[in-house]
């Protein structure tokens, strides 16, 4: 069986952790962020949470083994993603683009207005990414008290930034 993303499961949570933390290895190279490869990962039981709203999805590898997971939930009328992480071993090959994408597909399905997060704002694999996805930067009080609770966690302040992708209707509608 081929690499590929399923919605995750309740067996994948505790699995969740070490990709987060070989995600954030590639922090260590960016000056004044490189302390983010070690710091906590999100909890398994919050992974638990979020995969109990059916907004988590895994990429899987050819042994069913999460090698990346995107971790979402539904907030008023948008879908906030907290986490996008992808193994090194998979890393530009694709997977978050198809992540994000993948709750793009929910957000239309469910429906909401948006898709929501906040990113780095000059990380490459941040801001600019979802750029090329659609993601504009702008949010509303929501974000802003998200933002907040960033900086008052240890981001520098002004370093980070909310986006948002805009559900346009379908065609024919």
């Amino acid at each position: 069986m081929p690499v590929h993303i399923r919605p995750a499961l309740a067996d994948d949570a505790p699995l969740l952790p070490s990709v987060e933390l070989s995600a954030a290895h590639v922090f260590r190279h960016i000056d004044g962020l490189s302390w983010l490869a070690d710091t906590p990962t999100m909890s398994v039981e919050r992974h638990r949470q979020l995969i109990g709203l059916s907004t988590c999805w895994v990429v899987v590898d050819a042994d069913a083994q999460p090698q990346g997971f995107l971790s979402a939930e539904r907030q008023r009328d948008a879908l906030h993603i907290h986490e996008v992480s992808v193994a090194q071993s998979i890393q530009g090959q694709g997977w978050g683009r198809k992540l994000v994408e993948t709750a793009m597909d929910c957000a239309r399905s469910y429906p909401l207005r948006a898709v929501t997060l906040t990113t780095f704002k000059h990380v490459p694999w941040n801001a600019p990414f979802y750029s090329r996805l659609g993601f504009q930067p702008e949010g509303d009080k929501r974000l802003a008290d998200i933002l907040a609770d960033e900086y008052a966690h240890g981001f520098e302040a002004g370093s980070r930034c909310a986006m948002t992708w805009w559900v346009s209707p379908s065609k024919g509608a």
